[in-house]
């Protein structure tokens, strides 16, 4: 039985760590979603992330609180088929952000989610282990 859960030690919330994510982190874009990501050897966990969805495109706080739930129910859901047991050996700060227009449905947002493990995968092996 898996178990799916998302504990405080997997979210990113130490500012030195955000602060080195975005200077010296590689990025891509799937649409919906921008990605930045930067292998970290200080972790405990494979992937420490943070989720976030913008304030200048959805006014309403419910709005992007909706976005950001969906998000993270996708991320903790596929997280430990797709993503956990690649980054296993080297961790990484992880940085999903939405930069859609819409408000889109849940099963759309796991299914790009899906689509962005296998692409960070991609990236990851092309920048990082050459």
């Amino acid at each position: 039985m898996k178990i799916y859960h998302f504990k405080k030690e997997e979210r990113l919330c130490n500012k030195r760590l955000i602060k080195v994510l975005y200077e010296s982190g590689s990025s891509f874009i799937l649409y919906p979603y921008k990605v930045v990501f930067h292998p970290c050897n200080e972790l405990d966990v494979p992937v420490q992330v943070v989720i976030s969805a913008p304030k200048r495109r959805f006014k309403k706080a419910v709005d992007r609180n909706l976005l950001k739930r969906r998000m993270r129910e996708a991320y903790r859901l596929h997280k430990g088929t797709q993503l956990y047991p690649f980054f296993k050996e080297q961790p990484i700060l992880l940085s999903i952000q939405y930069i859609g227009k819409n408000i889109e449905s849940y099963h759309f947002i796991a299914e790009k989610m899906s689509k962005l493990f296998r692409k960070l995968q991609d990236e990851f092996s092309n920048i990082h282990m050459e």
